[in-house]
């Protein structure tokens, strides 16, 4: 049975809205792309984030564990992707829910 997050993130990808939530500390603003579990058989996401904090620079990709994530809550807005995919992503290894194939059927 999948967590509450894991639900969470599901609808909002179902929905194209963005998840804004705590990971890591840092508060994140993200929209949801690709949905399943790890290769360690946990709940994961790849997400784009936008804006929020981060170590890094944004906008960035982010491969989330759900059970890290704190005070996720959905929210209208925009929707933001990455630009380019030079590489095949590796965060997400049982795919349930991808955006582009399963939300959009490559309109």
């Amino acid at each position: 049975m999948p967590s509450s997050t894991y639900t969470l993130f599901r609808n909002a990808i179902l929905a194209e809205q963005q998840v804004v939530c705590t990971y890591e500390g840092r508060h994140r603003e993200l929209c949801p792309h690709i949905l399943g579990t790890n290769k360690r058989g946990e709940e994961a996401v790849l997400a784009w984030q936008f804006a929020g904090e981060s170590s890094g620079k944004l906008p960035q990709w982010r491969c989330l564990r759900l059970a890290e994530v704190r005070n996720a809550r959905p929210r209208n807005g925009p929707w933001h992707e990455g630009g380019s995919h030079r590489t095949s992503q590796t965060c997400v290894s049982d795919i349930d829910l991808d955006v582009n194939i399963h939300v959009r059927k490559l309109r």
